[in-house]
């Protein structure tokens, strides 16, 4: 890597097989960690018998609690040096234990409800842990395999749609693949399902290794200390943007896939709606990943996000009149879920930009702590939404088999709500994303 304020060389171009590896690593990941995201909450509620209240703290504290350690392991990926590179040894550390602790946690112990719970505190918390083990090696892959802007946007574009193909896949499929496997039997068939997208997982996550390790850091790891660096990545316009930006996009993610279920079931009185609903929430990612090159290179990232959020404000607005018409509901959702894949796709890019960015301002990259705010942000924010729901449903007296019009109400507030208030906010965050000289 050139000296700072100096253009980089270009690096050499990827071959197709590297890209596509690249993007099945979240592919992967999305199959086991969307199947989380979608279904955990009806899983300790309605099959585990969990208090929701219980619950909602324990998706909050263990999420909270495990994403303190993503800045270490972000730092810890910096200074590894391997012969296989800084990024892919994780792969290999992580891969199997993540894939089983996926199976684990879908499984309830007989006993108690106090053994369930302990059970699901362990292996909840333990299965973030590992996700980040995982994850943010894999967000730091992106900016070291190329440092070509078309590329990127490339990559970020491929990991967008190995994201979508994941969400559509986990959650069309989860249910009546519960149904088939379990025979009536929730607990064996999510067991199951969870052991088919646990293998998956796996799988996917060593094909990463195939990935080539291109960018290389030019100052030595070893003379870093931990508070300068986070100070110096705090203090970068461009991560701190990005930060929030993703921090917003997951806590409207999180919740609009743990309220889903219930809000198809009980205010739309549609549960097939689950299995479009909620592979839309990211689903159209698949057409986002398409759109988001062309587009952003002619609007540019902070012009672009305005305004595709913009845009997609009205649309989901929209939708509590369109309750009584099917065709009409799903016609705003999936306009409006375009529209915000397009701005889901530019967090990887943006992601990439602000490393360099950080290049620029210190001399140093540190991919793999400015790629653990990613991680970071997806887990803050998934925890803060799953709990809102969580706490929302306590709050309004939600108990399987007892759903009185008190608690419809409450149940449609709290699926609107976090999308409208997190649209407005994420647009006021994009506007302060500086302008950045691309390299490449």
């Amino acid at each position: 890597m050139q000296a700072v304020g100096h253009a980089p060389v270009a690096s050499p171009p990827l071959r197709a097989s590297a890209k596509l590896a690249y993007g099945l690593g979240d592919f992967g990941f999305g199959l086991s960690w969307n199947m989380v995201g979608a279904f955990l909450l009806f899983f300790y509620t309605d099959v585990a018998l969990l208090p929701a209240a219980a619950v909602g703290t324990l998706l909050l504290v263990s999420r909270l609690a495990d994403a303190a350690v993503d800045p270490l392991i972000g730092m810890m990926v910096d200074r590894t040096r391997s012969a296989t590179g800084r990024a892919r040894p994780w792969f290999r550390l992580g891969a199997i234990p993540f894939g089983l602790l996926c199976v684990a946690t879908f499984w309830s112990p007989p006993g108690g409800e106090a053994i369930r719970l302990v059970w699901a505190v362990v292996t909840f918390g333990v299965l973030g842990l590992l996700f980040s083990v995982v994850n943010i090696p894999y967000g730091a892959l992106l900016p070291m395999m190329t440092n070509r802007h078309d590329e990127r946007l490339s990559l970020g574009s491929l990991r967008a749609a190995g994201t979508a193909i994941s969400v559509i896949v986990a959650t069309a499929a989860t249910m009546p693949l519960v149904s088939l496997f379990g025979g009536g039997d929730q607990r064996r068939g999510f067991l199951l399902v969870a052991v088919l997208f646990g293998l998956a997982t796996t799988l996917t996550t060593l094909n990463l290794l195939r990935c080539p390790e291109q960018v290389h850091a030019a100052d030595p790891p070893s003379r870093q200390r931990f508070w300068p660096q986070v100070r110096a990545m705090v203090a970068n316009r461009a991560w701190y943007t990005v930060f929030l930006f993703a921090l917003l996009n997951f806590v409207r993610f999180g919740a609009l896939l743990a309220i889903t279920p219930f809000f198809a079931i009980h205010v739309l009185g549609q549960p097939w709606m689950i299995s479009i609903l909620l592979p839309a929430v990211s689903g159209t990612l698949l057409i986002g990943s398409m759109l988001a090159p062309a587009y952003f290179r002619r609007w540019g990232m902070r012009r672009g996000n305005l305004i595709a959020l913009g845009a997609a404000l009205p649309l989901f607005a929209l939708l509590p009149l369109a309750e009584g018409s099917v065709p009409l509901f799903l016609t705003l959702y999936l306009a409006g879920s375009v529209l915000l894949s397009i701005t889901m796709t530019a967090i990887f890019a943006m992601a990439a930009e602000a490393i360099d960015h950080h290049e620029t301002l210190t001399g140093t990259r540190n991919e793999g702590l400015l790629s653990s705010g990613i991680s970071l942000s997806t887990k803050i924010g998934m925890a803060i939404g799953g709990a809102l729901v969580a706490y929302g449903l306590a709050a309004v007296g939600y108990a399987p088999g007892t759903v009185g019009a008190g608690v419809v109400a409450g149940m449609r507030w709290l699926y609107y709500a976090p999308i409208l208030t997190c649209l407005v906010a994420q647009m006021a965050v994009i506007a302060r994303y500086p302008d950045i000289r691309r390299a490449g």
